[in-house]
């Protein structure tokens, strides 16, 4: 999950490839999000009956459709117009739940201070002053790509021959970077949008900043399994994705 609009050098709305991107996640979410990230971050937040929730860059509401559903009062904001319309079509037979176009960056006249909690799943590292994101509601619930071995182009997979182990290889991990990636992979290489990869302290000092305290970090690993005992074993070791739950004190 990614987006935020900025300025046009660090455009991060998908607005230009939302049909394509709706087609990879869907209207329950991509096997990443129904195996992995929607169960964990449901049993990790506890959304409660009639609490208001925030849902910042919601895409095309996955993640908030799942909060409505357990009876929470749901808010989606995404910049993406196109993406919030996809959103409203695939929640018409939802309750308690609505959407707005609102860049989670620039919330003028929208006081996130109004909602019990907020959640961002996979999007805070496609947004850029991050720091603004989190400054609303009472607890935050943040899952992104592990920021420890999932930098884009400054990480990989590699294997050694004589140890018979697959390994990650990590180029740069503690300096602040914004790399530019495919938007269509495998597509229009023209397509450009941006992801920000910052360490994990980072992240602590900007919640600490904005009076949170984390109370929960998980990490979580794949689901997915393959027929070779090495690539197994990494999968089992080295964690996909992070989660941080804050609470505002």
């Amino acid at each position: 999950m990614r987006h935020q609009k900025n300025n046009p050098k660090s455009d991060t709305s998908w607005n230009k490839v939302s049909g394509w991107y709706d087609k990879l996640v869907g209207e329950f979410g991509s096997d990443y999000h129904q195996n992995v990230i929607i169960p964990n971050s449901i049993k990790l937040f506890n959304p409660k009956k009639d609490e208001n929730i925030l849902d910042i860059a919601c895409g095309q509401g996955v993640f908030s459709r799942k909060l409505a559903s357990f009876g929470a009062k749901v808010t989606g904001i995404d910049a993406s117009e196109k993406l919030i319309a996809i959103a409203k079509e695939h929640s018409k037979k939802s309750h308690n739940l609505s959407y707005r176009v609102l860049d989670a960056e620039h919330l003028d006249g929208f006081d996130p201070k109004s909602f019990d909690a907020a959640s961002c799943i996979m999007a805070i590292q496609n947004i850029d002053h991050f720091g603004k994101v989190i400054n609303g509601a009472g607890r935050i619930l943040i899952v992104m790509n592990h920021p420890c071995f999932r930098m884009p182009r400054m990480s990989g997979w590699g294997f050694d021959e004589k140890r018979k182990i697959q390994y990650r290889r990590i180029d740069a991990y503690l300096s602040e970077k914004r790399v530019s990636i495919d938007m269509h992979p495998g597509h229009d290489k023209s397509i450009k949008t941006w992801t920000f990869h910052r360490p994990l302290s980072s992240y602590f000092r900007e919640l600490g900043k904005n009076n949170f305290a984390v109370t929960a970090l998980e990490e979580w690993i794949t689901h997915r399994r393959t027929n070779e005992t090495a690539d197994n074993k990494s999968r089992e070791e080295i964690p996909l994705f992070m989660a941080l739950l804050a609470i505002k004190q």
